[in-house]
Formats: structure tokens, sequence, C-alpha cells
């Protein structure tokens, strides 16, 4: 009867820490990767000179040696321009389509606007076929790809990229990772979750909460959505559902949802409440709340008392978030980041009179060091993790 992993299980475990390691960090030195992951150094030799031969590292001298005596220790790198994944972002007003290799490096980047209005998933994708074709003939000959990953401003089924619901794509019941995966057509399946899912993970991996393993990513565009990683893992629910935030009830006799209910989050911090209460109903997305923002600035009184009304929610939802999940962080993205930032005063000053002392009196409020492709790259690192459970695992090489 076995009691515990085989020696095989545990190289390949090694193997796959090793290869995560160079992957966030970039190139290291065995004897880093020896203090790292806390092995011999026999047994990091082993490990590189195993991957090296998959095709996944390269080892070579460190490219500057500056007043070191002894022989240098060897440097890893990861193979960048040879190992990659398809990561695609479909979000209310774009489609992005990136090609991004091992490291987190990004070799390829494509962009499409997305008019507005309800469209098929097949429709809404059918870009990026030409954007796949594009990303095929720049990739070297013999480069490996791994996956593919997208994010997708909707709740939908972790199993299998099914859209359940996404009202502000005018989506109900999409079949996306389907239909992704006929477009790409390279037999594997694409692994899709909820936008601000994938963008609470690139920032976690390698972005402003990068060492912080409880933080919470509200994202903004039409609607409002979160991604919430507690101890490290995120928390998305049986399904794959959670982190709806923008569907948190505050004001229970408030206006009327895209989602069927009333008083949502959303209703009074989304787009729509902003260009509202600023009277420029006429506008919509990203350029329609920097106008805002750029009045408020400029002593517009109308635009300043919108961004003060919506500050005061916004800082009325963070201050739940804080009390419920203890995050660390929490960062504002896509349009939030704006909102934030421009109301910055009145959402720390609710947070303070809504936040339990405990909770609040550490967090700490931040932008996105990764910007607008937050959850494009988080849809790449979703697209490695196979290869870091497994990196010999010989499918797709």
């Amino acid at each position: 009867m076995r009691v515990g992993p085989s020696q095989e299980e545990i190289r390949r475990s090694n193997l796959g820490a090793l290869l995560r390691s160079v992957h966030l960090h970039g190139a290291m030195s065995r004897a880093d990767l020896t203090t790292s992951l806390g092995l011999n150094r026999s047994t990091i030799g082993a490990l590189t000179a195993d991957l090296a031969a998959a095709g996944l590292v390269s080892e070579g001298a460190p490219r500057e040696q500056r007043g070191r005596a002894g022989r240098p220790s060897l440097v890893v790198r990861p193979e960048s321009e040879k190992v990659y994944v398809y990561a695609f972002a479909v979000e209310v007003d774009r489609i992005v389509a990136a090609r991004v290799g091992l490291g987190g490096v990004l070799l390829d980047r494509f962009e499409a606007a997305r008019p507005r209005g309800e469209h098929d998933a097949a429709t809404v994708v059918a870009p990026i076929a030409d954007f796949v074709r594009k990303m095929q003939v720049t990739a070297p000959a013999g480069a490996r790809l791994i996956g593919s990953g997208a994010a997708v401003s909707a709740m939908v089924r972790r199993d299998d990229g099914f859209v359940r619901l996404g009202p502000q794509l005018g989506w109900a019941d999409q079949p996306l990772g389907e239909a992704l995966r006929e477009l790409i057509a390279d037999g594997r399946p694409v692994a899709v979750r909820n936008n601000a899912d994938l963008a609470a993970l690139a920032e976690h991996t390698r972005g402003a909460a990068a060492g912080c393993d409880n933080l919470v990513y509200l994202y903004g565009d039409a609607g409002v959505g979160g991604g919430i990683i507690a101890a490290g893992r995120p928390v998305t629910g049986h399904g794959g559902y959670g982190g709806e935030v923008g569907h948190m009830v505050v004001n229970p006799n408030g206006k009327a949802c895209s989602c069927g209910s009333h008083g949502c989050w959303e209703t009074e911090i989304g787009e729509h409440a902003l260009l509202s209460a600023a009277g420029r109903n006429a506008t919509s997305g990203r350029e329609g709340i920097l106008a805002v923002v750029d009045a408020a600035s400029r002593g517009d009184n109308t635009a300043q008392a919108a961004m003060r009304q919506v500050g005061d929610w916004l800082g009325f939802g963070v201050a739940n978030l804080v009390n419920i999940f203890n995050p660390e962080m929490v960062i504002f993205g896509g349009t939030l980041r704006e909102v934030y930032l421009a109301s910055a005063a009145q959402v720390r000053s609710r947070l303070n009179r809504n936040g339990l002392p405990a909770c609040r009196e550490h967090v700490r409020l931040r932008t996105p060091q990764l910007g607008q492709d937050a959850a494009l790259l988080g849809a790449a690192e979703l697209a490695f993790e196979p290869l870091f459970a497994d990196p010999l695992d010989p499918v797709g090489r």
C-alpha cells in the first residue's frame, strides 16, 4: 500500500516548481534556485538539464560578472520565444489577443473594437481567427504552443467556458469556450474565466499585489466585477461564478439592474451611474468616464458632485468587502481606476466610517501595475498552468 508520492512524482513536482520560478522571476542562477527551492545543487543541476532537454529553459553564464571571484553559477533562463500561449480578452468595448512567452513576455498583441449590442459568441470572437493566423506566422519554427486562456466580462462556467450570464455583453447561455476552441483549431480546450478573476491572478502573480496573499481586485467597465484571492488561492465558488461583487445589493430601493435585481452596487458605481449623475447620458465607455473625471478636475460643479456621489458608494461597497474578506489590498482596475483616483478621499472616508478597525487599518488601496491588460496577462497565466503541473507531459510538444 502506497503511503506517499513516488520518486517520479516528486521529480515532476520539483520540475514544475523550478520552471514556475524562472517563469515568475526571470533568469535565475542555479545558486538562487538552490536557495529558493530548498534543494541541493546536484538536484537543481539534474532538473535544469531535464528542462533544457525539453526545450523549456536554457542555461549559460551570467551576462554580467563584475568583481566576483571564482567560477560563476550557471543562469537558467525561460525560453520565452520558443514556448508560448495564446491569451484573449473579450470585453464590453474591445477584443484583445496576444501571444505570451514563458516568463510572461508579451510577444504579439492585437486589438479590435467591439461594437456594443447583442451578438452571439461566435460572431463576437470571429476577429480572433485572423489574430491567431497572424500569431502563427510570427511564431518561430519549432516553437511550442502550450495552450490558450481567455478572460471575459461575464459569469462563466469553469469547466467548459460556457457563459451563463453577461448582461453587459448581451449574452446569456453562450458557448464561448467552444467558439474559441473551434477558431484556434489545435485540438485543445480553451480555459475561460471571468476577467476580474484573471486580473486578480495577474496582479497577484507579477503585479501590484505580488507577495500579497489576500486581495480584492475590482474591475469596472459598463458593469462591475470582482476577483478575490484569499490565503494565496482564488475564491471562485462552486462552478466558478463567485466574485460577482457588482451584484451585491447595497440599495434595496435603488435602480433596476441589468441582472434583473434592484439596487446592485454596479447601479451606483458603474459607468451608467457616473455618466447619468454627471448629466452625460449621451456618452459611454472609457472615454465618457475620462471626460467626467477631466471636467471634475477643471471645476465643473455637476461633474464634481457626480464624482463625490459615486466615490461615496464605491467606498460603501469596499467597506463591506473589507469587512467580509479582510484583504491586505484592494485594487481598482478598468474604469474604476479613474473613478477611484478622482474620488479617493470619499472612498477612504466611507471605508473609515463603515469598515471594522481590525479589517481596515492595514488595507492598502491601489491601482493596477499591469494596466488595462491585467486580465489578458491573467489569461496567459491560466494557460501556462498545465505546463507547471507536469513540464514533461508530451501533449503539445
